[in-house]
């Protein structure tokens, strides 16, 4: 009998790159399917494996991106916008390093690089429909992330009023996502607004209750914060619609703790790592997710501080396999 949920699939974001395989669509799926992967995430912020705008646009070109996929032996699981999604909304101690993932025409121009996002979240809407998905991945973007802890004592209503202000930009955005029959599946993320439980409901609140307004459940963020992760899943579970497979550890010391973010990748309290290699219980995981029934796909994001890229793909399509449980 088969499994509920879909996988192994693999986000090609952290993998893209100027040489074979890694530079065009057509030779990375095939890659990714020769190392057993079934599906791919497509990042839509990269041009050299996807071009958001002729997407939007021209259902010829979507055909032409399902049958590279298809030729190589994979399916699209989810288009990415997290990089735009991101821009929807910055705090101004941000835009500097957020200009990074906008184009040079808009940088130095917060109000211009906030257009552009939305237009690119607006048209991903649409290139998922085209593509025939139901589900895309994003992020929420951060408006009052810098006063994350109270201290120096936050002005009275700030909380609130920017989380009405999340609200009324990513309201027209969701309608968009309705119209084209797809969620959006925020990844809940340190350095969002939206990073756990309490916010994602404010989020919602603040969105009027849209229900595609959903989440991209990845367990990795949460080992970081110290959050219950499976606990997570049997409050939040009817509104996970994506899932980032990804591992990670939290080894506190006499020196540092969850805020240890200064400290380089090897050296940090909280760091990602390939599947398997840190303290994520899959087995909970995968078994709560079958228990409620979520049935869409798993999907390899890889970060580790330490591992090659190419072992962690290779590792990681078997051990997504190996956990997928036949309900």
């Amino acid at each position: 009998m088969a499994g509920l949920i879909k996988g192994p699939a693999l986000f090609l974001a952290q993998f893209a790159g100027d040489d074979a395989p890694f530079n065009t669509l057509e030779n990375i799926t095939k890659w990714a399917a020769g190392l057993g992967y079934k599906g791919v995430q497509i990042p839509t912020f990269d041009p050299r494996l996807f071009d958001l705008d002729k997407a939007a646009e021209s259902q010829t070109y979507c055909d032409e991106i399902i049958g590279i996929c298809a030729d190589a032996g994979v399916v699209i699981t989810e288009l990415s916008t997290h990089l735009q999604g991101q821009l929807v909304a910055v705090n101004p101690a941000y835009d500097q390093a957020f200009d990074a993932f906008a184009p040079k025409s808009v940088h130095g121009n917060p109000k211009a690089r906030q257009e552009w996002a939305v237009d690119q979240m607006l048209k991903a809407a649409k290139a998922s429909q085209r593509l025939g998905l139901n589900v895309s991945v994003s992020f929420t973007g951060s408006l009052i992330f810098p006063f994350l802890y109270p201290w120096p004592q936050r002005p009275e209503g700030l909380v609130e009023e920017a989380f009405k202000e999340l609200g009324r930009r990513w309201t027209p955005i969701l309608n968009a996502y309705e119209d084209a029959g797809c969620d959006i599946a925020y990844e809940i993320h340190p350095g969002e607004d939206v990073f756990d439980g309490h916010t994602f409901e404010m989020f919602v609140d603040a969105v009027g209750g849209h229900n595609r307004a959903m989440i991209n459940y990845d367990p990795s963020h949460f080992v970081l914060q110290q959050l219950d992760y499976l606990a997570f899943i049997d409050i939040y579970h009817d509104r996970i619609s994506a899932y980032h497979v990804k591992d990670a550890e939290f080894n506190p010391t006499g020196r540092q703790g969850v805020y240890s973010g200064y400290a380089g990748w090897t050296d940090r309290a909280g760091r990602f790592r390939s599947l398997g290699d840190g303290q994520v219980d899959f087995k909970g995981i995968f078994s709560k997710l079958a228990q409620y029934g979520y049935d869409s796909w798993a999907v390899l994001e890889w970060e580790c501080c330490l591992k090659s890229p190419e072992q962690g793909a290779a590792e990681g399509a078997p051990f997504i396999q190996s956990h997928i449980i036949e309900t």
